[in-house]
């Protein structure tokens, strides 16, 4: 088995990698998604507390005895499971822009 030869990066060449124009498109890429959906996740998410404990608004009948509110708990889980899988496709494109830094770079 052959040892891998690797190249160590300075603290020189990491100012020069955060400053090149592939890791900026990586950084912009990944804040244009992940800022919105974090924010939708926190107002999703502290809505059911909210709600329930300043208002009436989820306590009405959704079918038979089941309120609103066990209707909206619900959905926090499929929120969750649905925002996993859409990071989960999002990152392959991160993951294809972070090879193309440490391309351009020579790193490996």
């Amino acid at each position: 088995m052959e040892a891998r030869k690797t190249k160590t990066v300075s603290e020189n060449d990491y100012s020069s990698i955060a400053q090149s124009p592939s890791f900026q498109a990586l950084l912009s890429e990944k804040k244009k998604f992940i800022i919105p959906v974090t924010i939708f996740f926190f107002c999703f998410y502290f809505a059911l507390p909210i709600l329930t404990s300043y208002s009436t608004v989820l306590n009405h009948k959704f079918i038979g005895s089941i309120t609103w509110a066990w209707v909206f708990a619900f959905l926090q889980f499929i929120m969750t499971w649905g925002l996993c899988m859409l990071y989960s496709k999002k990152a392959a494109k991160f993951d294809e822009l972070a090879n193309q830094v440490v391309e351009e770079r020579g790193i490996s």
